[in-house]
Formats: structure tokens, C-alpha cells, sequence
């Protein structure tokens, strides 16, 4: 029989109401969660307003909350919130556990866990994937790290944003398997673009070879979900920056240089990206990386030459 006592429908925390983070919050309320949300925008915060109740300060906030969820762009903007003057940490008390579902770095995570561990508040780390579409759905992919009992306390915070939970190994593993993912996407998404354009130069049809590739061997996430939707379409506005896959991609380099593991075509591909990111300045999103590549080649997908 599980004995791990399970969090109940009661106040729960959450920090970062972005394009991910506000959908996320709303799919807790909808499953009978009450929020009690924040977030350093006032914009952000009066658009939660209608299902959540709007905490004055992160420390209010941690008074009241058994969890708190934080979604924000990186592990130190987490450890500012948590750690800062007036955080959420000091207001929270022995027992209370923090849920980072940002995409940060697993070393941070480590680090922040072993401070809050010290005022006996457990953490877990469980970053999400399936983009801004399954978190309006409540469908997306948790990778869960931290201690299983930790885990299985907050799990039906979990399953009222996602649809599968995956367990990962200890705290930090979560952050690590979403950078690592977030590689193996980024590297699919340039192949992808390099082989779409060499063909349509050499006259293939840019859309009928995305199909081709998607009915063999070639498909992966980004010719299924990407292509059509936001490149060929040129609307470039997935809901995922390429500031913040940039940053997934140090991410994953640093935890394969930290394991000691090869990644010459990781060194490669965040070389590439960065140059992209350079080129096409901040706020773009990581779609618009496919401009830098057309610029290199001197073809725009889909333009008859």
C-alpha cells in the first residue's frame, strides 16, 4: 500500500506566468487546485487574475503554499525568486516542497536543492516538453527528478499539466533530460532545414519534400510539427525562443563535458546556433533559426527564384 501522503486540492504557488507557465496554472485550477500565482509582470499577473488569486510578494506566497511551481526562463532567475530578499523561501516551512519546472541548468538545481534542504523544504525538478499547444491541453511531458517519494507526493499537481510523467533519477536528472532533449530536437530541426534547402535548389518542392520526409525515414519532431506550421508558412512563432534553445543547448553540452561523454557534433550544432543567434538578435523564435541558414544559402523556402 502507498503510505506517501498525497498533496490535496489545497493553495499551491506558482511563479511565471508566460506563454507556458500561464496555461499550465490554469490547467491546476481547472483540476480544483486553489493558486495563489505571481509574477514580476503586472500584465502577466492581471491575465491570471480570473483563476488564480495574485500573491502581493513572493514571500506571502511561500507562506501560504504546500508547493510552490516555478516556471521561468533559467535556474538563476529560479534562485532569485527562492533565495532572493523577501523570496518565496522565507516564507516557507519545514515540509513544503518547491517544483522547478523551468529549464535549468542540473548543477544549479543541485545546488539550490542542498540550500533549501537546510530549512527542510524538498525539491524536485520536472521541466516539461511538448511546447505552448499541450500546455493549453494539459498534454505535455514531465521529466521528473528528485526523490521518488517526493515525486509521487506532488504527482497529481503533475498529472493536471501533463500527460506523461516520467521519472528520471535523482534531483537535477530532469533538467538534464530536458536539455539533452532539447539537443537531439535542435540537431533535427537544422538537419532538416539544410536537406529542404539543398533540394528545393536542386528543384524538389519544399512542402512535397517535407511530406516525403515525413511518410520515411527522415521524419522527426520538426518536419512533423514545425515545418509546415511555422516555417513554410513563415510565421515563425512556435511560442519557444531561440534565446532559450540556445541556452538548453549550453545546457546539454555542459552535462555531457561534465560526464566526461564525446559531443563533437554538439559542439558543432551549439556553434551554429549561437552564430544564428547573433545574427538574427534577441526575441526570435527558435523556428526563425531556419532564416539564418536561407540567408547562408541565399534561398528562402518556398520562394520560386
Amino acid at each position: 500500500m502507498n503510505t506517501v501522503p498525497i498533496l490535496p486540492p489545497s493553495f499551491v504557488g506558482f511563479i511565471g506566468l508566460g506563454q507556458m507557465g500561464l496555461p499550465m496554472a490554469r490547467n491546476l485550477s481547472r483540476a480544483g487546485y486553489k493558486l495563489l500565482a505571481y509574477d514580476s509582470s503586472r500584465e502577466a499577473s492581471k491575465r491570471a487574475s480570473d483563476f488564480a488569486e495574485i500573491a502581493p510578494s513572493l514571500k506571502s506566497l511561500g507562506e501560504r503554499c504546500d508547493a510552490v511551481i516555478t516556471m521561468l526562463p533559467d535556474g538563476n532567475a529560479v534562485r532569485d525568486v527562492m533565495l532572493g530578499a523577501n523570496g518565496a523561501l522565507a516564507g516557507m516551512t519545514a515540509g513544503r516542497t518547491l517544483i522547478d519546472m523551468s529549464s535549468s541548468s542540473p548543477v544549479g538545481t543541485r545546488a539550490l536543492g542542498a540550500e533549501l534542504a537546510k530549512r527542510g523544504v524538498a525539491m524536485i525538478d520536472a521541466p516539461v516538453s511538448g511546447g505552448v499547444r499541450k500546455a493549453v491541453d494539459g498534454m505535455l511531458s514531465i521529466m521528473a527528478g528528485g526523490s521518488n517519494s517526493d515525486i509521487e507526493r506532488c504527482r497529481k499537481l503533475l498529472e493536471a499539466m501533463g500527460k506523461q510523467i516520467f521519472l528520471t533519477g535523482p534531483l537535477g536528472s530532469g533538467h538534464a533530460m530536458k536539455a539533452l532533449n532539447n539537443y537531439v530536437s535542435a540537431a533535427g530541426l537544422v538537419a532538416a532545414a539544410e536537406a529542404v534547402l539543398a533540394g528545393q535548389r536542386f528543384g524538389i518542392d519544399p512542402t512535397a519534400m517535407v511530406d516525403i520526409l515525413n511518410a520515411s525515414t527522415g521524419m522527426n519532431n520538426s518536419t512533423q510539427n514545425k515545418f509546415h506550421q511555422y516555417i513554410l508558412s513563415r510565421a515563425f512563432n512556435s511560442g519557444f525562443s531561440l534565446d532559450l534553445m540556445v541556452k538548453d543547448l549550453k545546457t546539454a553540452l555542459e552535462v555531457a563535458r561534465a560526464t566526461g561523454s564525446p559531443a563533437p557534433f554538439g559542439e558543432a550544432c551549439v556553434e551554429a546556433w549561437t552564430e544564428a543567434q547573433a545574427v538574427l538578435g534577441p526575441g526570435a523564435d527558435h523556428t526563425a533559426v531556419v532564416k539564418h541558414w536561407e540567408r547562408l544559402a541565399g534561398t528562402e523556402l518556398g520562394k520560386k527564384s
